[in-house]
């Protein structure tokens, strides 16, 4: 990687994506269009001698002197002005992620999905690090995948959180083990389409080849159907069908079928993952784990003592007699619709957020008489609340911010209810991203 490279965006990722290409003996174009960013401060990042040189506001083809290749950062979307400066210049554009996976080494284990991939991300990473010594856990989870790449040794194992953005620009990309856990409606603002979105998720397996796995949702047609496409080995999770092979719930407990002889796995009612969607969440990171060579007494341990991750159906406090739930990365109906489902009685529901031109019909018929009230905030409360109304619940309030929403829900709830952040939407526009959402709400039921 001794080229001259331009890496788009100064955020988290594409200052670790630059660091990795000075390490393999690259210079570096450091692009972002926000003409009001400092590039001295941008620069301070790196060494004092580093072969960075910033570049802000437009991209002129100038600019593109000497530079061999691209890698852009997964927030930054492919119909952007500079992409087209790019295009024509015959520039390649790669992902972060194919960046990291061309100078890592060891196994790869990959999930994407709509909903469920932190959660099980997090659980296969904790399995991982039972049975292996050198394990990193990436991606859309938090870390970049360019920031621990050239950590990796031959022994080492990499589970990634990898999202539809960061699938976009992959060229050789290949998990020995990949999941796809589910594809419902999100980032269609960008995406346009379904049929784009799921092409692109489904994207994650262009490259796998014999003796590589894919971990598929049964449950989901639109993956049952593409399973049966794939020449390479797949294994099913089903938490509503008893498969001929595959791993599935039956009477209460997690089993897999190797299609001669069935093992128990572990009993749900010994996890401290609640609802269904987590009980997936659980059997895709024992299959892919299964087939990362994990021994099954080493998963079982995990699994048990494993808890929800932070920001994910996550318990914070008991006031009152009321409980309350994180759900701040509830962040399309679909994901929302599943917390509301695990809450273990009636509920005031907070939501609200950026538009990501998600519908929320179904998500509203989930409440199901469980959800009381509906507090509403942001962007999209009117578009809310009016199909709410469509579907005959009227129980709606509307909040200024997080605070007042927090605030009204503690008025109304009674003692035996549960209070759920879980917003159905993005963060954008009044936090800077679903972390500083549920921290913000964390801080404020604790100061009720």
């Amino acid at each position: 990687m001794s080229q001259k490279v331009l890496v788009a965006g100064s955020g988290i990722s594409g200052i670790a994506a630059a660091k990795l290409l000075l390490a393999k003996g690259g210079e570096v174009v450091l692009y972002d269009g926000n003409d009001k960013l400092d590039a001295e401060k941008i620069k301070k990042n790196f060494d004092e001698d580093a072969k960075v040189s910033v570049v802000l506001g437009e991209l002129k083809r100038t600019d593109l002197l000497g530079v061999e290749l691209s890698v852009i950062s997964p927030g930054i979307p492919l119909d952007a002005p500079f992409v087209t400066v790019l295009d024509e210049a015959g520039v390649p554009i790669w992902s972060e992620i194919q960046l990291a996976y061309h100078c890592a080494k060891g196994k790869l284990a990959a999930i994407t999905g709509t909903n469920g991939k932190t959660t099980t991300t997090a659980l296969t990473g904790e399995i991982m690090r039972s049975f292996y010594d050198s394990v990193f856990v990436v991606g859309n989870i938090g870390e970049p995948y360019t920031a621990h790449a050239l950590e990796t040794e031959e022994s080492s194992v990499t589970v990634a959180e990898v999202s539809s953005f960061q699938l976009e620009t992959i060229m050789d990309f290949r998990p020995n083990v990949s999941a796809i856990l589910n594809i419902t409606p999100d980032h269609l603002d960008r995406h346009k389409t379904m049929e784009c979105y799921t092409q692109v998720k489904e994207s994650i397996t262009k490259n796998q080849k014999d003796g590589d796995t894919c971990v598929l949702n049964y449950d989901d047609t639109v993956l049952r159907e593409f399973g049966e496409t794939l020449k390479i080995n797949v294994v099913y999770f089903s938490s509503r069908e008893k498969l001929k092979k595959g791993y599935y719930l039956e009477d209460g407990k997690i089993v897999y079928n190797d299609g001669s002889k069935v093992t128990e796995i572990v009993d749900i009612s010994e996890l401290k993952l609640l609802g269904r969607h987590n009980h997936e969440n659980v059997m895709a990171a024992v299959a892919i784990s299964m087939n990362m060579d994990v021994p099954l007494e080493k998963i079982q341990e995990v699994i048990r003592k494993f808890e929800a991750v932070e920001h994910r159906i996550e318990f914070v406090t008991e006031r009152f007699g009321v409980k309350y739930y994180n759900d701040s990365k509830g962040t399309n109906p679909d994901a929302a619709m599943q917390a509301i489902k695990a809450m273990p009685g009636p509920t005031i529901l907070i939501a609200g957020g950026y538009d990501k031109h998600s519908e929320f019909d179904e998500w509203i018929e989930s409440f199901d008489g469980k959800v009381r009230y509906l507090v509403l905030i942001g962007q999209t409360r009117d578009k809310i609340a009016e199909c709410a109304k469509r579907h005959g619940f009227t129980d709606i309030m509307y909040a200024e911010d997080l605070l007042e929403a927090v605030q009204v829900c503690a008025s109304y709830a009674n003692p035996g209810d549960n209070v759920l952040l879980s917003p159905a939407c993005a963060s954008w526009g009044q936090f800077k991203n679903f972390e500083e959402r549920g921290t913000k709400f964390k801080e404020y039921v604790r100061g009720l």
